[in-house]
Protein backbone atom coordinates (compact mmCIF):
# COMPACT_ATOMS: atom_id res chain seq x y z
CA UNK A 1 0.00 0.00 0.00
CA UNK A 2 1.36 3.66 -0.74
CA UNK A 3 3.74 4.75 2.15
CA UNK A 4 0.42 6.19 4.77
CA UNK A 5 -1.95 5.77 2.49
CA UNK A 6 -4.65 4.64 5.24
CA UNK A 7 -4.23 8.06 7.05
CA UNK A 8 -4.99 10.56 4.02
CA UNK A 9 -8.75 11.06 4.71
CA UNK A 10 -8.60 11.00 8.83
CA UNK A 11 -9.12 14.56 8.79
CA UNK A 12 -11.80 14.96 5.79
CA UNK A 13 -14.10 11.81 7.03
CA UNK A 14 -17.37 14.77 7.91
CA UNK A 15 -16.78 16.30 4.11
CA UNK A 16 -16.43 12.54 2.40
CA UNK A 17 -19.83 11.42 3.98
CA UNK A 18 -21.84 14.67 3.15
CA UNK A 19 -20.40 15.26 -0.48
CA UNK A 20 -18.90 11.95 -2.31
CA UNK A 21 -20.79 10.90 -4.68
CA UNK A 22 -22.77 7.34 -4.86
CA UNK A 23 -22.80 4.81 -7.56
CA UNK A 24 -24.51 4.32 -10.33
CA UNK A 25 -27.24 1.69 -9.94
CA UNK A 26 -26.10 -0.40 -13.21
CA UNK A 27 -23.41 -0.94 -11.15
CA UNK A 28 -25.62 -2.96 -8.63
CA UNK A 29 -27.05 -4.62 -11.27
CA UNK A 30 -23.90 -5.91 -12.50
CA UNK A 31 -23.31 -7.30 -9.54
CA UNK A 32 -26.27 -9.21 -8.87
CA UNK A 33 -27.13 -10.24 -12.68
CA UNK A 34 -22.78 -10.86 -13.52
CA UNK A 35 -21.59 -11.80 -10.48
CA UNK A 36 -24.11 -13.75 -8.32
CA UNK A 37 -25.35 -11.51 -5.80
CA UNK A 38 -28.01 -12.38 -3.74
CA UNK A 39 -29.27 -11.88 -0.10
CA UNK A 40 -27.49 -15.10 0.46
CA UNK A 41 -23.69 -14.08 -0.75
CA UNK A 42 -21.34 -12.75 1.52
CA UNK A 43 -19.51 -9.83 0.81
CA UNK A 44 -15.96 -8.79 1.51
CA UNK A 45 -15.97 -4.00 0.89
CA UNK A 46 -12.29 -3.61 1.65
CA UNK A 47 -11.57 -0.37 2.43
CA UNK A 48 -14.91 0.43 2.99
CA UNK A 49 -14.80 3.69 4.41
CA UNK A 50 -17.82 5.64 5.42
CA UNK A 51 -19.50 3.19 3.79
CA UNK A 52 -20.98 5.01 0.70
CA UNK A 53 -20.58 1.59 -1.33
CA UNK A 54 -21.42 -0.94 1.39
CA UNK A 55 -24.63 0.31 1.74
CA UNK A 56 -25.76 -0.20 -1.55
CA UNK A 57 -24.89 -4.05 -0.97
CA UNK A 58 -26.20 -4.26 2.14
CA UNK A 59 -29.79 -2.77 0.71
CA UNK A 60 -30.02 -5.89 -1.15
CA UNK A 61 -30.14 -7.76 1.98
CA UNK A 62 -26.54 -9.84 1.59
CA UNK A 63 -23.67 -10.13 4.35
CA UNK A 64 -21.03 -7.70 4.16
CA UNK A 65 -17.74 -7.17 6.13
CA UNK A 66 -16.70 -3.68 5.95
CA UNK A 67 -13.07 -4.31 6.33
CA UNK A 68 -11.32 -0.41 7.13
CA UNK A 69 -7.78 0.57 8.34
CA UNK A 70 -8.68 4.01 9.34
CA UNK A 71 -10.44 4.61 12.64
CA UNK A 72 -12.07 7.71 11.89
CA UNK A 73 -13.43 6.60 9.07
CA UNK A 74 -14.32 3.08 10.14
CA UNK A 75 -16.14 5.12 12.92
CA UNK A 76 -17.86 7.16 10.69
CA UNK A 77 -18.85 3.81 8.65
CA UNK A 78 -20.30 2.22 11.54
CA UNK A 79 -22.69 4.95 11.94
CA UNK A 80 -24.29 5.09 8.80
CA UNK A 81 -24.60 1.47 8.72
CA UNK A 82 -26.13 0.86 12.14
CA UNK A 83 -29.36 -0.03 10.69
CA UNK A 84 -28.16 -2.71 8.90
CA UNK A 85 -27.91 -6.30 11.02
CA UNK A 86 -26.00 -8.19 8.32
CA UNK A 87 -23.14 -5.45 8.60
CA UNK A 88 -20.06 -6.41 10.18
CA UNK A 89 -17.40 -3.38 11.11
CA UNK A 90 -13.35 -4.70 10.68
CA UNK A 91 -10.47 -3.27 11.55
CA UNK A 92 -8.10 -4.57 8.98
CA UNK A 93 -6.64 -3.81 5.10
CA UNK A 94 -6.79 -5.24 2.15
CA UNK A 95 -3.51 -6.82 2.30
CA UNK A 96 -4.52 -8.59 5.70
CA UNK A 97 -8.76 -8.33 6.18
CA UNK A 98 -8.56 -10.77 9.78
CA UNK A 99 -11.11 -13.06 7.24
CA UNK A 100 -11.44 -16.47 7.62
CA UNK A 101 -9.99 -18.45 4.61
CA UNK A 102 -12.62 -18.93 1.79
CA UNK A 103 -15.14 -17.17 4.06
CA UNK A 104 -16.65 -14.81 1.35
CA UNK A 105 -18.49 -14.75 -2.26
CA UNK A 106 -17.30 -11.37 -3.65
CA UNK A 107 -14.70 -9.36 -2.77
CA UNK A 108 -15.13 -5.65 -3.27
CA UNK A 109 -13.36 -2.22 -3.41
CA UNK A 110 -15.15 0.84 -4.29
CA UNK A 111 -12.69 4.10 -4.55
CA UNK A 112 -10.01 2.48 -3.23
CA UNK A 113 -7.45 0.13 -5.25
CA UNK A 114 -5.24 2.59 -6.12
CA UNK A 115 -4.45 2.40 -2.65
CA UNK A 116 -3.51 -1.45 -2.85
CA UNK A 117 -0.09 -3.16 -2.26
CA UNK A 118 -1.41 -5.26 -6.13
CA UNK A 119 0.48 -8.08 -5.27
CA UNK A 120 0.06 -8.73 -1.28
CA UNK A 121 -3.85 -7.69 -1.85
CA UNK A 122 -4.42 -10.15 -4.70
CA UNK A 123 -2.94 -12.96 -2.21
CA UNK A 124 -4.81 -12.08 0.20
CA UNK A 125 -8.56 -11.74 -2.03
CA UNK A 126 -7.23 -15.72 -3.03
CA UNK A 127 -7.05 -16.20 0.88
CA UNK A 128 -10.79 -15.19 1.83
CA UNK A 129 -12.66 -16.03 -1.24
CA UNK A 130 -14.59 -19.52 -1.78
CA UNK A 131 -13.39 -21.22 -5.20
CA UNK A 132 -14.20 -19.14 -8.35
CA UNK A 133 -14.99 -15.79 -6.23
CA UNK A 134 -15.70 -12.60 -7.96
CA UNK A 135 -13.46 -9.77 -6.95
CA UNK A 136 -14.71 -6.56 -8.37
CA UNK A 137 -13.31 -3.16 -8.55
CA UNK A 138 -14.83 -0.13 -8.81
CA UNK A 139 -14.17 3.44 -9.28
CA UNK A 140 -16.17 6.84 -9.82
CA UNK A 141 -13.84 8.78 -12.33
CA UNK A 142 -14.26 12.51 -12.93
CA UNK A 143 -14.34 13.99 -16.45
CA UNK A 144 -11.73 16.33 -16.19
CA UNK A 145 -12.01 18.06 -19.76
CA UNK A 146 -15.87 17.29 -20.57
CA UNK A 147 -17.19 21.10 -19.78
CA UNK A 148 -15.86 24.57 -19.02
CA UNK A 149 -16.16 24.06 -15.70
CA UNK A 150 -14.26 20.35 -15.46
CA UNK A 151 -11.44 21.69 -17.23
CA UNK A 152 -10.92 25.19 -14.96
CA UNK A 153 -11.82 22.58 -11.79
CA UNK A 154 -8.78 20.16 -12.95
CA UNK A 155 -6.22 23.35 -13.46
CA UNK A 156 -7.18 24.39 -9.65
CA UNK A 157 -6.11 20.86 -8.67
CA UNK A 158 -2.88 20.98 -10.84
CA UNK A 159 -2.36 24.09 -9.46
CA UNK A 160 -3.13 23.46 -5.84
CA UNK A 161 -3.22 20.07 -5.00
CA UNK A 162 -0.31 18.63 -3.29
CA UNK A 163 0.27 15.61 -4.81
CA UNK A 164 -2.77 15.73 -6.83
CA UNK A 165 -1.14 14.10 -10.33
CA UNK A 166 1.08 11.35 -8.19
CA UNK A 167 -2.34 9.90 -6.92
CA UNK A 168 -5.03 10.38 -8.97
CA UNK A 169 -6.64 6.90 -8.84
CA UNK A 170 -6.44 6.79 -12.82
CA UNK A 171 -3.41 6.02 -13.00
CA UNK A 172 -3.92 2.57 -11.01
CA UNK A 173 -6.78 1.34 -13.90
CA UNK A 174 -3.46 0.99 -16.07
CA UNK A 175 -2.62 -2.10 -13.53
CA UNK A 176 -5.47 -3.70 -12.98
CA UNK A 177 -4.43 -6.78 -14.55
CA UNK A 178 -2.24 -7.13 -11.77
CA UNK A 179 -5.17 -7.97 -9.25
CA UNK A 180 -6.69 -10.24 -11.81
CA UNK A 181 -3.67 -12.00 -13.78
CA UNK A 182 -3.83 -15.08 -14.83
CA UNK A 183 -7.55 -14.83 -14.63
CA UNK A 184 -9.38 -13.13 -17.06
CA UNK A 185 -11.59 -10.04 -16.05
CA UNK A 186 -14.16 -7.78 -18.08
CA UNK A 187 -14.45 -3.88 -17.77
CA UNK A 188 -17.70 -2.17 -17.74
CA UNK A 189 -17.93 1.80 -17.96
CA UNK A 190 -21.45 3.58 -16.67
CA UNK A 191 -21.96 7.65 -16.55
CA UNK A 192 -23.19 9.68 -13.75
CA UNK A 193 -23.62 12.97 -12.63
CA UNK A 194 -23.63 15.14 -9.00
CA UNK A 195 -24.43 18.87 -8.53
CA UNK A 196 -23.21 21.44 -6.12
CA UNK A 197 -24.04 24.46 -4.76
CA UNK A 198 -20.73 26.08 -3.63
CA UNK A 199 -21.36 25.19 -0.28
CA UNK A 200 -20.91 21.39 -1.15
CA UNK A 201 -18.72 22.04 -3.94
CA UNK A 202 -16.24 23.57 -1.74
CA UNK A 203 -16.74 20.31 0.57
CA UNK A 204 -16.31 18.10 -2.43
CA UNK A 205 -12.94 19.44 -2.98
CA UNK A 206 -12.02 19.34 1.22
CA UNK A 207 -12.80 15.29 0.75
CA UNK A 208 -10.23 15.10 -1.38
CA UNK A 209 -7.18 13.76 0.17
CA UNK A 210 -4.56 16.30 -2.07
CA UNK A 211 -6.60 19.46 -0.79
CA UNK A 212 -4.54 21.47 0.98
CA UNK A 213 -6.10 21.92 4.95
CA UNK A 214 -6.50 24.68 6.01
CA UNK A 215 -2.93 25.52 7.58
CA UNK A 216 -2.04 25.50 4.42
CA UNK A 217 -0.45 28.76 3.27
CA UNK A 218 -1.97 27.93 -0.25
CA UNK A 219 -5.57 26.88 1.10
CA UNK A 220 -7.01 30.45 1.30
CA UNK A 221 -6.07 31.04 -2.51
CA UNK A 222 -7.31 27.96 -3.70
CA UNK A 223 -10.81 28.57 -1.85
CA UNK A 224 -10.52 31.69 -3.51
CA UNK A 225 -9.61 30.64 -7.40
CA UNK A 226 -12.43 28.02 -6.49
CA UNK A 227 -15.45 30.91 -5.80
CA UNK A 228 -14.16 32.62 -8.87
CA UNK A 229 -14.65 29.39 -11.35
CA UNK A 230 -17.82 28.98 -9.72
CA UNK A 231 -19.06 32.45 -9.91
CA UNK A 232 -18.52 32.12 -13.95
CA UNK A 233 -19.57 29.00 -14.57
CA UNK A 234 -22.98 28.16 -12.21
CA UNK A 235 -25.72 28.21 -13.90
CA UNK A 236 -28.85 28.79 -11.51
CA UNK A 237 -26.39 28.26 -8.35
CA UNK A 238 -24.95 25.03 -9.27
CA UNK A 239 -22.33 23.20 -11.65
CA UNK A 240 -22.16 19.81 -12.53
CA UNK A 241 -19.17 17.13 -11.95
CA UNK A 242 -19.29 14.28 -14.67
CA UNK A 243 -18.24 10.57 -13.66
CA UNK A 244 -17.69 7.05 -15.58
CA UNK A 245 -18.14 4.96 -13.10
CA UNK A 246 -15.20 1.94 -14.57
CA UNK A 247 -16.22 -1.65 -12.88
CA UNK A 248 -13.56 -4.21 -13.11
CA UNK A 249 -14.83 -7.96 -12.27
CA UNK A 250 -13.95 -11.13 -12.49
CA UNK A 251 -13.07 -14.72 -10.98
CA UNK A 252 -9.93 -15.08 -9.17
CA UNK A 253 -8.21 -18.83 -9.77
Amino acid sequence: MISDATQRFSSRVENYVRYRPGYPPEVLALLQNECGLTEQSTVADLASGTGIFTRTLLETGCRVFGVEPNDAMRQAGEQFLAAFPRFTSVKGAAEATTLPDHSVDIVTAAQAGHWFDRQKSRQEFLRILKPQGWLVLVWNERQTDSTPFLRAYEQLLLTYGTDYESVRHEHATTHIRDFFAPAPYIARVFSSRQEFDFPALEGRLLSSSYAPPPADPTHPPMLAELRRIFDEFQTQGRVSFEYHTRVYFGRLD
